[in-house]
């Protein structure tokens, strides 16, 4: 049986907390480092209903894609808000805690990567690859292009990334022409608005991302760029689950992943035709 500091040893070798944005934080937030892991929940948000579903199953750790204590906190008083509750519940349950966020972004194979395999994408490469001599030629970087093994349409490409991903209420949105053909598509898991510029200087026909705003969007699409695809932040990343699990699968016998939709939009109502 593996203890909790082998198995952080492992992510720790899978996604260097060195990669990640000066701003994240990373890697083991609790747990005692001697204590025995039988059985891991892999989540991309440490929520109530979450850490439920952990507690439930009896598992001795949480690995998570978004970091629960982001930004610094003075207190974790249960009653004054949620993360304070959960950090105690985390700890009363004997559960650990480590986070994998933008260094799993950034990896190979990575968040993107993941996203990326769900639409069939082949031959892919960095949208923006990582800089310095530890990086060259290893395929990291934010977000991913490739190219697809036939042309769809737009239409067929939406259609398609509805079908891959997991539902939510959200869904799948595009921008432009629905009979535009596509067959060079980046993908970035998460926000990826930041890249925009990056997909079209790439030559991409289309890119799928989450949380793009309108404002951007216009301007873009008004332009000579990449169609745009919009999903769900919660849906673009929960494919990388299935690697994490997969890597750790090798180091714990029980392994599961989370299909609890936390993507924090629950309707989505269309509007009546007058």
């Amino acid at each position: 049986m593996r203890t909790l500091s082998e198995i952080t040893a492992a992510l720790d070798d899978l996604y260097p907390r060195r990669w990640a944005e000066d701003w994240d934080r990373v890697g083991l937030v609790l747990g005692r480092g001697g204590n025995s892991v039988r059985r891991v929940l892999c989540v991309v948000d440490v929520v109530p209903a979450t850490v439920i579903e952990a507690i439930e199953a009896d598992c001795d750790l949480i690995v998570a894609h978004h970091p629960l204590l982001l930004r610094g906190v003075s207190s974790l008083d249960p009653a004054a808000g949620y993360k304070g509750d959960l950090v105690h519940t985390l700890i009363e349950s004997g559960m650990g805690l480590y986070t994998a966020h933008t260094n799993a972004d950034v990896a190979s194979p990575g968040v993107s990567d993941a996203l990326a395999d769900r639409l069939g994408l082949v031959d892919l490469r960095p949208l923006r690859p990582l800089d310095g001599p530890e990086h060259h030629g290893t395929g990291r970087g934010h977000g991913r292009i490739g190219r697809l093994p036939e042309t769809l349409t737009l239409a067929q490409l939406t259609e398609r990334a509805a079908a891959a991903l997991p539902p939510t209420a959200w869904g799948v949105r595009a921008a432009g022409d629905p009979d535009r053909h596509i067959s060079t598509v980046a993908v970035c898991g998460g926000a990826g608005d930041s890249f925009l510029a990056d997909a079209a200087a790439a030559g991409a026909n289309a890119y799928l991302t989450a949380d793009l705003r309108h404002h951007p969007v216009s301007e873009h699409v008004s332009g000579s760029g990449p169609a745009l695809i919009d999903a769900a932040h919660w849906a673009t990343e929960r494919p990388w689950l299935d690697t994490v699990a997969e890597r750790l699968s090798r180091l714990v016998e029980d392994v599961r992943v989370s299909d609890l939709d936390t993507d924090p939009w629950t309707i989505h109502q269309k509007p009546g035709v007058n």
